[in-house]
């Protein structure tokens, strides 16, 4: 790449050879081409020259002194921060007694901050829940490497609400413009009113069962305890393999239906191995962090007349998912057992 200082030492070359400034930019462009200076550059070093500069370097640039990064200030700005990290660099520079520049060097700088935005997050953990969740992604963890088929065997289920329309994603919404041209807008709807709850079990082999809510039926106890009955008969049918009960392990969440002491009961009974999972947590639930996520990535966009539409549209996004990306899920979820544990049981995501 040419560099400013040669280029210069060409045009106070030109002007030597005693030629005009319009030779002179003629000879710079045909020598350089797009790598030399614009036309006012050049005519405004070629007019240095002719009124007596020798120097081809760029001036001194005059600036505000170092002198206000003083250890004393920079302990300020660190204290302020301590009792609110929200504060702006102009506020802080009021308050110190700085430019907003020489803050913003200091936080950045001096003291390595950078401001990113708050992120939205399930629950505010406190520090006991933490630790349940690292505990568990430590047993979850010790587990899976003392057994290869551990989380292979694993079968996980959770219920989710299924919408008429489910808005498209900021990038699914980007469309090409002209300069000219309006920019695209959408606006922010509501929920839909029309909707159906779906019920999904799955393992790293795909899914295992499926059901929809009938309209009207809330998930309580009693309907919780007959999906489970149509799921071991289910597990009976496509999954020959668990035919014995220790041969697998449930895994749902901590909703109330799925902690009733009816549905524990009931599993007790058939052998099932229930395993536990840290309120809060839906980063740690294959259903939430994946299944549902994929599922209804396919959907959003699209309008559906009315709830056949909709189960319709759900049941055949589930059957296009590919097998391997079930067996790629449960890799992931081991792989977040680390996270957690590294993050000290705070959300990593």
């Amino acid at each position: 790449m040419i560099s400013k200082i040669e280029i210069r030492a060409a045009i106070k070359f030109c002007f030597k050879l005693k030629k005009t400034a319009k030779e002179t930019l003629e000879l710079i462009q045909t020598a350089y081409g797009e790598e030399g200076m614009s036309r006012k550059n050049v005519m405004k070093w070629f007019n240095f020259f002719k009124e007596g500069r020798e120097d081809i370097q760029d001036d001194a640039r005059t600036g505000r002194p170092k002198e206000a990064r003083t250890p004393e200030n920079i302990q300020i700005v660190a204290d302020l921060l301590k009792g609110d990290r929200c504060l702006s660099t102009r506020l802080i520079g009021d308050m110190v007694g700085l430019s907003k520049d020489t803050v913003h060097s200091i936080l950045v700088e001096d003291l390595g901050k950078k401001k990113v935005c708050a992120r939205f997050v399930p629950h505010m953990l406190t520090e006991d829940q933490k630790d349940a969740r690292v505990e568990h992604c430590k047993d979850m963890k010790e587990t899976a490497d003392s057994d290869p088929n551990f989380l292979k065997n694993i079968v996980t289920g959770d219920e989710s609400w299924c919408f008429r329309y489910e808005p498209t994603t900021k990038r699914q919404s980007a469309a090409w413009k002209g300069s000219n041209s309006p920019t695209p807008k959408k606006s922010r709807l509501q929920k839909s009113r029309v909707k159906t709850l779906i019920t999904v079990f799955f393992d790293s082999k795909g899914v295992i069962h499926k059901e929809f809510t009938p309209q009207g039926q809330t998930v309580n106890k009693e309907y919780y305890l007959e999906v489970l009955k149509r799921l071991l008969k289910r597990i009976a049918r496509v999954r020959p393999e668990y035919k014995d009960p220790s041969s697998w392990s449930l895994l749902h969440d901590n909703a109330p239906a799925h902690k009733a002491l009816v549905v524990k009961a009931f599993l007790a009974q058939k052998g099932v191995t229930v395993l536990d999972h840290p309120p809060y947590s839906p980063d740690l639930a294959p259903c939430d962090f994946w299944l549902f996520p994929k599922l209804k990535m396919k959907m959003k966009g699209q309008f559906f007349d009315d709830i056949p539409d909709i189960q319709e549209a759900v049941t055949d996004a589930l059957e296009i998912i590919p097998k391997n990306d079930f067996l790629r899920c449960f890799e992931s979820f081991y792989k977040r057992f680390q996270r957690c544990i590294d993050d000290q049981g705070d959300y990593f995501e």
